[in-house]
């Protein structure tokens, strides 16, 4: 174990950002208004766009740049990259099986009760990986912590909603629901402090990190705006990577 890096109140502070948003979506997936589908898919399109934009842009060069410079890794990049990958399609269809962001219904039992529970499991997987990228962008440099935060903030209200959603449609309360929300923002913040705490690590975990946020921009939440009809959507990436480039371009003025 080492000591706490010099940024890591401001990570955990984002951490706790981001696992407040988790709870904002469970508390949207059982509140009597709702969360209409457009509202949601704005986010998921802008998250997809900017979390790309940081993962090719960001995350891999500087997980390459680290891993040089601390002498290699024994895996290689390339291959750390693909195990963060395969680590979160493992717990989101292996462990859980297939579940898409907010596409679950409210009517009591629509999925079997068991479903809520290995659907949290695999989602608290999720964001436990969601702070340790936070954590080791701030151990790198606070501009790419922010620039990371910000695109796991983007995506975790969906995410908080999904969970809501499945929760409430394997009969359970909508307490249980918020709660489980609540933990998935718990696990966040846990990785968050756990990759400060273990700094050493960094050079293995912001490419596995980078894997799985790849996974997430990709896979989660790409077809899920593919999904939707006309073209608002897919112009919402392209505004998450303008963001991107924005937020870049900002933090640099500031000297991040």
């Amino acid at each position: 174990m080492t000591r706490l890096s010099d940024g890591w109140v401001l990570a955990a502070a984002f951490g706790v950002v981001a696992g407040l948003a988790n709870v904002v979506g469970g508390w949207l997936a059982v509140g009597r208004q709702g969360w209409d589908r457009v509202r949601q898919s704005y986010f998921v399109a802008a998250g997809a766009g900017f979390m790309l934009a940081a993962v090719f842009l960001r995350m891999v060069p500087e997980s390459y740049r680290l891993v040089a410079a601390h002498g290699g890794a024994p895996l290689g990049v390339g291959t750390l990259i693909l195990v963060g990958y395969l680590i979160v399609h493992a717990a989101e269809h292996v462990l859980v099986g297939h579940f898409h962001f907010g596409e679950e219904t409210h009517r009591e039992h629509w999925v079997e009760p068991v479903v809520g529970t290995t659907a949290l499991i695999g989602l608290l997987l999720h964001t436990l990986f969601d702070g340790v990228s936070i954590g080791s962008g701030f151990l790198i440099r606070p501009s790419l912590g922010i620039l990371i935060a910000i695109a796991i903030i983007l995506h975790k209200v969906p995410e908080g909603f999904t969970v809501g959603s499945i929760m409430v449609a394997a009969g359970r309360s909508r307490r249980e629901a918020v709660m489980s929300a609540a933990w998935l923002g718990i696990a966040t913040v846990v990785g968050v402090v756990t990759i400060s705490f273990w700094s050493g690590l960094v050079v293995y975990a912001l490419p596995l990190s980078a894997g799985a946020a790849l996974y997430v921009a990709a896979s989660d939440l790409i077809p899920a705006v593919n999904e939707a009809k006309g073209i608002g959507m897919a112009l919402g990436v392209f505004g998450g990577v303008l963001l991107f480039y924005i937020s870049e371009s900002i933090l640099g003025s500031l000297g991040l």
